[in-house]
């Protein structure tokens, strides 16, 4: 058995108000979702058909044109599953700046040990480095170079060096 249109007359005057005002295909569409409804008590499969659209999308349109006075509600998007929101994150982080200031040799376990017992849980070690991401913490690699190295015994090797092996003799 189809649906009823259970359609208002605030939701008719305001879809014909779109269909006036409107500027773009989808607009107009939404707008005769409602108008075909209510003026001509056409079913939904129907408007699906007419429209080109699906019978699901029938009901979304009238859906927005129904909640287009209603403030909007909060959209997906952001943390929703945090341990300790973002000014308590800092706050923890605070402590161990210091010593990275300094240039102290930081590493990821005393940070993660840290973590969990300020949250009195195991949390795996991605949640730390997700943690010092978020905060704009990064992996700095140390010089490459040995402190004890000798460029130029370095480069009178390299001049002076056999190109290949030879056996002894």
């Amino acid at each position: 058995m189809a649906r009823k249109n259970n359609i208002s007359e605030v939701e008719l005057t305001q879809a014909k108000g779109l269909r006036d005002n409107a500027t773009t295909v989808a607009d107009f569409r939404k707008a005769l979702v409602v108008i075909l409804g209510a003026e001509l008590s056409i079913d939904a499969d129907k408007i699906a058909k007419i429209l080109g659209t699906s019978r699901r999308t029938v009901f979304r349109d009238r859906i927005k044109i129904r909640d287009q006075e209603c403030p909007k509600k909060n959209s997906w998007g952001g943390r929703r599953r945090c341990s300790m929101t973002f000014e308590e994150e800092q706050e923890f982080l605070s402590q161990w700046e210091e010593k990275a200031a300094t240039g102290g040799i930081l590493s990821v376990p005393p940070i993660h040990a840290a973590l969990m017992e300020r949250l009195d849980r195991k949390v795996p070690v991605s949640t730390t480095y997700r943690l010092l991401a978020r905060h704009g913490w990064r992996k700095v690699q140390p010089d490459t170079k040995h402190p004890k190295s000798d460029p130029v015994a370095q480069e009178d090797y390299k001049k002076n060096c056999l190109k290949r092996w030879l056996p002894p003799a």
